[in-house]
């Protein structure tokens, strides 16, 4: 699924690359091959894409031909690019080092340690009364055999009333219910994706899906993000779209996790074209869409665009509610969730009915504990910010307009050597790596504000002291996986 990269669109992603800092002592070849590292430090610019003709180049940033030949020669010296004569040349990294994609470990729970590698909430006080009451209708089910393949009719109407809410009328034949919505990716792509199909999905995006994509040994193609506000590249999402021609992307455009970025709606209506036309499908992820900040107004559902059953909406109560409670949800076209049902009896008949009874409860009272967590999100994310912001000047934050996470650039590539670190001193962290496929995103790490406020002022003030001890040679030495969520 190699894809390539025009003139204009990698300028327009090298950006200022003449003004970096130790341009004065750099010459200007020796600039753009560090500025094109530096791309795929970040994982804005995929590995494996086919960069454009030396020539090409050049006149999209109005220099020499040497200057980018020269540039050339000198990221294939240090390993970051690969030519062949005929055939172009496409970016690698050096020894071709790749990083293993599941994210999902299951380490001893350790309550001495402010654990930032998780972002979810505690449960909220409405659940055990939530639960208590699907005690008192579980009664009424336990005349049958409680199989319920696409989930009770109670919890996919309320899910379904949920999306009309939103301006996306959904009738309940519509949506499947899921123990979770990692089960509910598991099963679209046990559906729909081959072994070895081809997946598009987003640099930085959620290690859980990738994990989901590598079992299916999915041939995956990534669009990278950029670290401002605006994330997506319109023109680079949707070439990636036409030339690649994937199987199925897979994308969050609800406060994407980890860069909490919000999809435009014009973008989010030429997504959908361009994959019916491409003959893509797209699972949207939708599992922070309750946790908009700041009054942020969301723009339509991606699947509000779709005319052709394109788009596979996903989803869940792990979020806004509470990540113990193991409910997800499906929604797509009738026809494609009998046929999800089917596959889904192989595995495991259904979800539990009566956590799916203490989901019909909550989703009865959620408005008042969304607005709750909405008030509560937005405190905490403005705590952690003023604490990176004091402790450490040198990181860049894009303050998110939603979700729960903030997806900081580091003041060096220490990403994994600072999660080490930090764990010594009792903070866990998920380091940038873990959100990507090859190995990149070492400039960055995600900083979830789920945990109270004390603790996120804690945390980075025990990360701002062993970040400045990084320096040192320090011994290396085996460490338990944790959990990324």
């Amino acid at each position: 699924m190699t894809s390539q990269v025009r003139g204009s669109q990698l300028a327009r992603l090298l950006g200022q690359w003449h003004a970096l800092p130790g341009r004065r002592r750099s010459p200007d070849y020796a600039a753009l091959a560090a500025a094109v590292r530096g791309l795929l430090a970040d994982g804005r610019l995929p590995l494996g894409v086919r960069l454009p003709a030396e020539r090409e180049l050049a006149e999209a940033l109005q220099i020499s031909r040497t200057t980018v030949s020269a540039a050339y020669r000198q990221l294939r010296e240090t390993g970051h690019l690969a030519s062949r004569r005929g055939a172009g040349s496409w970016t690698m990294l050096p020894g071709t080092h790749r990083v293993a994609t599941s994210g999902l470990w299951a380490p001893l729970d350790d309550r001495d340690m402010i654990d930032l590698g998780i972002a979810a909430l505690a449960a909220p006080p409405e659940l055990v009364p939530a639960a208590r009451a699907a005690a008192e209708d579980l009664p009424r089910y336990l005349g049958g055999a409680g199989y319920h393949p696409t989930g009770i009719i109670e919890l996919r109407e309320a899910v379904a009333q949920g999306y009309t809410d939103r301006g996306l009328p959904t009738q309940a034949e519509q949506i499947m219910v899921t123990s979770g919505t990692q089960h509910a990716l598991d099963l679209v792509l046990r559906l729909i994706l081959p072994q070895g199909g081809g997946a598009l999905v987003e640099s930085p995006t959620y290690p859980n899906g990738l994990a989901a994509l590598a079992a299916r040994r999915a041939r995956i193609a990534t669009h990278g993000l950029a670290a401002d506000e605006v994330g997506w590249d319109g023109e680079l999402l949707l070439g990636s779209l036409r030339q690649s021609r994937p199987k199925l992307a897979y994308l969050i455009p609800e406060f994407h996790n980890p860069t909490g970025h919000l999809m435009a709606a014009d973008l989010r209506e030429k997504l959908v074209a361009t994959a019916h036309t491409a003959g893509t499908d797209l699972i949207i992820d939708e599992s922070f869409v309750d946790l908009p900040l700041d009054r942020t107004v969301l723009p339509p559902p991606t699947a509000a665009f779709d005319r052709h059953a394109r788009v596979i909406t996903i989803g869940g109560m792990s979020k806004p509610y509470w990540g113990g409670l193991r409910i997800g949800w499906i929604r797509a076209s009738v026809p494609l969730v009998q046929r999800l049902a089917a596959v889904r009896v192989g595995m495991d008949m259904s979800s539990p009915v009566l956590d799916q009874l203490v989901a019909v409860h909550l989703l009865a009272v959620g408005p008042t504990i969304v607005a709750a967590r909405r008030r509560q999100l937005t405190a905490q994310r403005d705590v952690l910010i003023e604490a990176l912001a004091e402790q450490l000047p040198e990181w860049r934050v894009t303050v998110p307009r939603g979700g729960v996470t903030l997806w900081a650039e580091l003041d060096g590539p220490v990403s994994s050597a600072l999660a080490r670190a930090a764990e010594d001193v009792g903070v866990r962290l998920a380091p940038g790596p873990r959100f990507g496929l090859d190995g990149t995103l070492e400039r960055f790490l995600r900083l979830p504000f789920t945990l109270p406020p004390a603790d996120l002022v804690e945390a980075v003030g025990r990360i701002a002291a062993v970040r400045y001890d990084l320096d040192r040679a320090t011994a290396s030495r085996w460490r338990d996986p944790v959990v990324i969520a």
